[in-house]
């Protein structure tokens, strides 16, 4: 999917809100201990100069960076430390230590628009003998329902997976030309949904808040009832046919050539309604620019990382709100631990075994 221009109302947006898109950093460990008890480790950076510091941190206040990013959840973690590093880059630390992997994700620290993003954990092994095996599972809950319009009306299931998850992988063995032929498609049917989606909840919003139009030119009814014909001429606006995004739109002037009014001006500037309708589009942003680099210990040496990537007996995952768009998202590694006394033990039995045999004959 094209990288849409953050521009129009949502300039606003980066003025009045705080994301995990905006410098914040965020980050997030899960390290399982071979019983099942487990800990989450978050953090998070901020810029802050050292007049806000004197001014944020007093002697009984917690000195964390802040704002905390709204993507998170804080309240329930225990606070570990802050540091100050160049720059005035100001990172804390929260750590929370849990019973069992359920418990923790119960009390999952992310959220999309003040809601908690939805998982659940399970933790297994099995014993060997010679070797324990430990598999870790984290489902993370599909954010769809953050976007009007659904994506399976544009593109099909395997194809939407493959767009925003890389799974399954549609395009093995094609060259770069077949490659290329195939995703340009694709793009442009997400692009659609995506600008699609945008379109529709800025015109609903707006139908929806109808009243507060002052001196409409047409009434609502004739509003909605033109919501087609608009929207074909906002996707044939120069701007649109140029970068094939809605957000390269000017709002104002696009409404004012079509309905020949400036009474819906006052929904795209920094009025109330115009920062609750920022509000309503940051359902849809956030969950498009969610982006928590997501990284996993656990006991002994891992086996296999899933769709993460190991390094140094730790793996990495990218945990994005994309990943989440076309369904649930889950993140998976399996670990071995080896049972050296089992060998020990063995050996031992083996030696008593040849002993008695020998006594034996």
């Amino acid at each position: 999917m094209k990288t849409v221009k953050l521009c129009g109302s949502l300039l606003i947006a980066a003025a009045l809100f705080s994301s995990c898109t905006e410098q914040s950093d965020v980050r997030m460990h899960t390290s399982v201990n071979a019983d099942g008890t487990c800990t989450r480790i978050v953090s998070y950076s901020k810029i802050m100069s050292q007049k806000m510091r004197d001014s944020l941190w007093t002697d009984s206040s917690q000195r964390r960076a802040l704002p905390v990013p709204e993507c998170l959840e804080i309240s329930g973690s225990t606070y570990s430390y802050t540091q100050v590093g160049n720059g005035d880059t100001v990172t804390s630390v929260l750590t929370h230590d849990y019973n069992t992997v359920a418990e923790m994700s119960e009390d999952m620290p992310l959220q999309l628009n003040g809601a908690q993003l939805k998982a659940t954990s399970s933790f297994t092994k099995q014993f060997r003998w010679f070797y324990t095996d430990y598999t870790f599972t984290e489902v993370f809950g599909s954010v769809a329902d953050n976007f009007n319009l659904p994506l399976s009306d544009y593109v099909e299931d395997d194809v939407a997976s493959f767009w925003f998850t890389g799974q399954p992988d549609i395009l093995q063995g094609l060259s770069g030309a077949e490659i290329a032929e195939k995703i340009d498609p694709i793009e442009r049917s997400v692009t659609n949904w995506l600008n699609d989606n945008i379109f529709q909840l800025n015109f609903d919003f707006i139908a929806n808040h109808y009243d507060s139009v002052i001196n409409p030119p047409v009434s609502r009814e004739q509003f909605v009832a033109q919501r087609d014909s608009f929207r074909d001429f906002v996707m044939k606006s120069d701007e649109v046919l140029k970068s094939g995004d809605i957000m390269s739109v000017d709002e104002i002037k696009v409404f004012k050539d079509f309905f020949h009014s400036d009474a819906y001006a006052f929904f795209f500037d920094k009025t109330p309604s115009g920062k609750a309708l920022v509000k309503e589009n940051l359902k849809i942003w956030s969950a498009l620019e969610l982006s928590v680099p997501y990284t996993l210990t656990m006991p002994g040496k891992i086996t296999s990382a899933g769709t993460g990537v190991c390094q140094n007996d730790t793996v990495f995952y990218p945990l994005t709100g994309e990943r989440l768009i076309p369904h649930d998202y889950t993140i998976t590694a399996s670990s071995r631990v080896t049972n050296y006394w089992a060998y020990v033990v063995t050996v031992l039995l083996a030696v008593l075994a040849a002993a008695y045999m020998y006594r034996k004959s």
